[in-house]
């Protein structure tokens, strides 16, 4: 399906390098009051937020204590930043391949750029479809998403 502005017309989608974050990733949700744990914030990626209906986590999933669970384990991807903040239709241009086929996706946005990620057990077809759509894996630093 293609990608409209407004008015319309068609959009160029943009043609993004990403990089594999290393391991799998859990995405969780906890209680709104509880302080951040800990396990939360440790390896090479995480992000933590915080609002007024809950407190999410994405984490490695080995970082997950017991009795904490993630439904699924996830891939993430580090587009090759950075953007800047005037230019549109960055996180679109990547996600809209994978949305479009049915593979659910959970984005977070940083300063700099943005992570996307989705379920292990959608992995071959995610990469098969963003390689359809011109986007281009390239290697990561050796133990690291960089």
């Amino acid at each position: 399906m293609p990608v409209l502005d407004g008015e319309g017309r068609r959009l160029a989608r943009h043609r993004l390098k990403f990089r594999k974050l290393p391991g799998l990733y859990g995405i969780v949700r906890l209680s709104p009051e509880v302080p951040v744990p800990s396990w939360a914030t440790k390896g090479d990626f995480s992000a933590v937020t915080r609002t007024a209906d809950e407190l999410s986590v994405v984490c490695p999933a080995g970082n997950l204590p017991d009795g904490v669970r993630s439904r699924h384990r996830w891939m993430g991807l580090k587009l090759e930043g950075p953007f800047d903040f005037e230019q549109t239709g960055v996180l679109l241009s990547f996600i809209e391949p994978l949305s479009s086929n049915g593979v659910p996706i959970f984005a977070v946005s940083t300063h700099d750029t943005d992570y996307v990620f989705f379920r292990d057990d959608k992995s071959n077809a995610a990469f098969d479809l963003l390689r359809e759509a011109g986007h281009k894996l390239i290697p990561s630093a050796a133990g690291t998403g960089k």
